[in-house]
């Protein structure tokens, strides 16, 4: 705030009036982003955090590559994953399909089992619940 200060200080009184002019259009473009990105919907990372959740608070078993590991092993690995491929992905259901899915080694499919249900590939678990996650959204908005 002092350095805000002292800057505006050495500004001429007559561009004063325009930084004040810049700053409020930065703060109303700030705000017409804000309710641009809330009126369409979660954002992809929104998505991806509660895709992760899911997994980390599941009693699910993730095979990968042939190896059990547990929900907690699978959120660690999946974060990595997706903070080193985020080249490899604009949209939460090609984080899902390119990142999440499959071993970007071997090219396997992660599968989860679940207790009670049947054992299905990662990229069906994770997109039947990103569908249910935007289905509670749009419920919630409206």
């Amino acid at each position: 705030m002092g350095l805000d200060c002292r800057l505006r200080s050495r500004i001429p009184d007559a561009s004063k009036h325009q930084y004040l002019g810049v700053h409020i259009l930065f703060v109303l473009l700030l705000i017409v982003q804000a309710q641009a990105v809330s009126a369409a919907g979660p954002s992809m990372d929104n998505e991806i955090d509660f895709l992760l959740a899911e997994v980390a608070t599941s009693d699910c078993i993730f095979v990968r590559n042939g190896k059990e590991h547990s929900a907690s092993d699978a959120t660690d690995h999946l974060q990595m994953k997706r903070r080193r491929g985020k080249r490899y992905f604009d949209t939460t259901e090609e984080f899902i399909d390119r990142i999440a899915s499959k071993s970007s080694w071997s090219g396997k499919e992660y599968l989860i089992r679940c207790p009670g249900q049947a054992t299905e590939t990662a990229a069906e678990w994770f997109h039947r619940r990103l569908e249910n996650y935007r289905a509670q959204i749009l419920s919630s908005d409206g």
